[in-house]
């Protein structure tokens, strides 16, 4: 296993941190944080649990209160038909509810078809479980959503499941309802699996609706369905996550990857994901009106100061821009001699102190794109175009954009 773990990379944005520490004064549009707080029901929870002294060892699965909030959340939101809170185990975050979904699922070899551009956890999982991620386009002429006869012409006799992102990171995209019934009844034909990641479940906007893949007729019987407190509920350092599964048998693998992983998750953290469900829910409300406010504020603003630069449609979730670079930009002080995406990142953390991440570091398609977190606070989105304003407007700046692009193969 140790040699193996050197054939699964790192996602680059563990890169673009260490070089964001020597930036003096960053605007950290890189992180997919919000510059929220928890609800203070969140933080009173957890006061409560440690001057009750709740620092001792819980269930493996979770915490007997946090599970029947969280199947009854499921139920009621989600449309999931919970049998029991036995269905439900509360993970350390989002990235280790996919690694034991995928440890439980998947066979060496077995084939897992995964969006392109894709969160990188999400492929690096299905390869810690030996098996093999198959990237399928995500096109941005359909809002960033699948062709489906392409997504069907890359199941072969491997495939073991589709995993499903909506709304999607990093492009924002979300499936519609008629996309979803038609990937379930796909599914359903062929005979795979669903691992759903809804991490942004709460963050849609405009005519946007979130569909669990799990709440349509049969389906909750062949999906896993992955979930976080951190977008929600701005917990993302506190490591709260959660799955649901209908098959016993599944669940019982799931459970041994999750004992030896955790043993169980953090009890005072538990106690305040008790205190986020069982408090008022006009955080979550609150959190996305300011997102939908700093989205369209962000590209209002990107095209003001950078529109010849970067183009594209905002996102009807998520919260993230993502944004295609012009091909014909170039920057002398870049040091990436290969990849558009990692030119213009390099080119923004050193010039404009500006944090973003490569489209590229999300796949394939991702090249040329460049992805921004929108969910930062509105003064760091401010600062952050006007830095681009001073880069983008420069006297050399036009006239790197007014030179002939450089024939193909120089």
């Amino acid at each position: 296993m140790g040699q193996f773990l050197d054939t699964i990379p790192f996602s680059g944005i563990i890169r673009i941190r260490d070089m964001m520490y020597s930036v003096k004064d960053p605007f950290r549009l890189d992180q997919g944080d919000v510059s929220f707080d928890a609800p203070d029901s969140v933080k009173d929870a957890m006061r409560r649990a440690i001057d009750q002294n709740r620092s001792h060892y819980l269930q493996t699965t979770g915490l007997p209160r946090l599970l029947e909030l969280l199947a009854d959340k499921l139920r009621h939101t989600n449309r999931i038909p919970i049998g029991s809170p036995d269905e439900v185990m509360v993970t350390t975050g989002g990235i280790h509810g996919g690694f034991i979904a995928c440890q439980g699922l998947l066979e060496p070899g077995d084939e897992v078809i995964i969006p392109d551009p894709e969160w990188p956890p999400a492929a690096g999982n299905i390869s810690l479980a030996r098996g093999v991620p198959v990237p399928c386009p995500l096109h941005e002429s359909l809002g960033w959503r699948y062709d489906l006869a392409e997504l069907e012409s890359k199941i072969t006799a491997r495939t073991r499941a589709i995993y499903l992102n909506s709304p999607h990171n990093p492009t924002g995209g979300v499936l519609t309802r008629a996309d979803i019934e038609a990937i379930a009844a796909l599914a359903e034909r062929r005979g795979i699996w669903i691992i759903s990641d809804e991490a942004y479940e709460d963050v849609v906007f405009d005519d946007a609706e979130h569909v669990s893949p799990a709440s349509l007729p049969g389906m909750y019987d062949r999906t896993i369905s992955l979930y976080t407190f951190s977008k929600t509920y701005a917990m993302t350092g506190l490591r709260l996550g959660y799955v649901a599964a209908k098959d016993a048998k599944l669940r019982d693998r799931m459970k041994k990857a999750l004992f030896y992983t955790a043993s169980n998750v953090a009890s005072v953290v538990q106690f305040g994901g008790v205190g986020a469900l069982e408090g008022p829910q006009s955080a979550v409300h609150a959190f996305r009106e300011e997102l939908r406010a700093r989205r369209d504020m962000f590209y209002a603003g990107l095209h003001e100061v950078a529109g010849t630069v970067f183009s594209g449609a905002p996102p009807k979730g998520a919260f993230y821009a993502f944004v295609r670079i012009d091909p014909a930009w170039s920057a002398a002080s870049a040091r990436s001699n290969d990849s558009l995406s990692w030119k213009m990142t390099e080119y923004l953390i050193a010039e404009g102190r500006i944090g973003c991440v490569p489209g590229v570091d999300f796949g394939a398609t991702g090249e040329g794109y460049l992805r921004f977190c929108f969910a930062r606070d509105r003064r760091e989105l401010a600062g952050a175009l006007e830095s681009m304003r001073a880069l983008f407007s420069s006297p050399a700046e036009r006239s790197r954009r007014a030179a002939p692009a450089p024939a193909q193969g120089s």
